[in-house]
């Protein structure tokens, strides 16, 4: 409950807040090379704790993270993502060299990072619908709250000056994905998180933000 006294410095504690705020937003950036140095567990915790906390679909949670650390693990994924990605291209018929440059980025990227979070769906406590229609949405639902629980863990790991990136990669290959693991049967890979401290600075730009919205009653 709030007090007289409270709603005096209530502008204030509320602009501090999303100042705040406004800098983590701004300041998140895909962070591909990472430092020699381990994650704590205890805070590797706390971000997958925090993660759960996004909004979900019918508050069911659909989200669930499966935590590589080990190289072996890694690098046991990444060569076998890389092999499907070099049949796939060599079938499109590209140039060798570029395969081979494609294999060598993905594999750097997904071995390079001290922690991989293969983030994924479950439709095990989702509705079921007869009619395909409504199926679909009660999918895309399960999809969005996923990807809403990634970005929560996204910007829990900026906040606590970790840097990470998204890799879409597991959406062309999640069977593969899944068997590679041993991952449970209803897990869907959706994508990667690599997560470490960072080994390199960006600076993004963005779009004038008043070129992507509509004030349909202003």
């Amino acid at each position: 409950m709030l007090f007289q006294k409270d709603l005096a410095i209530l502008p204030t504690m509320i602009n501090e807040r999303l100042t705040e705020f406004v800098k983590l937003a701004h300041g998140r950036r895909a962070i591909r090379r990472y430092l020699d140095r381990p994650v704590p567990p205890d805070l590797l915790n706390q971000l997958l704790e925090i993660a759960t906390w996004a909004p979900s679909a019918h508050n069911r949670q659909p989200w669930r993270f499966a935590v590589l650390e080990a190289p072996a693990s890694k690098e046991k994924l990444a060569r076998a993502m890389g092999q499907r990605l070099r049949a796939d291209r060599t079938a499109d018929g590209d140039p060798h060299e570029a395969i081979e440059q494609d294999v060598a980025r993905s594999f750097a990227r997904i071995t390079g990072a001290p922690v991989l979070i293969v983030v994924c769906l479950s439709l095990a406590d989702m509705d079921s619908y007869p009619d395909a229609r409504r199926s679909q949405a009660e999918r895309t639902m399960t999809v969005q709250s996923v990807a809403m629980s990634a970005q929560t863990l996204w910007l829990a790991a900026h906040a606590a000056g970790l840097g990470t990136c998204w890799l879409c990669a597991p959406l062309f290959v999640p069977e593969l994905v899944q068997q590679t693991l041993a991952l449970p049967p209803d897990w869907e890979p959706q994508g990667l998180l690599t997560l470490g401290w960072p080994a390199e600075e960006k600076e993004k730009t963005r779009a004038p933000w008043l070129t992507r919205v509509q004030f349909l009653d202003r």
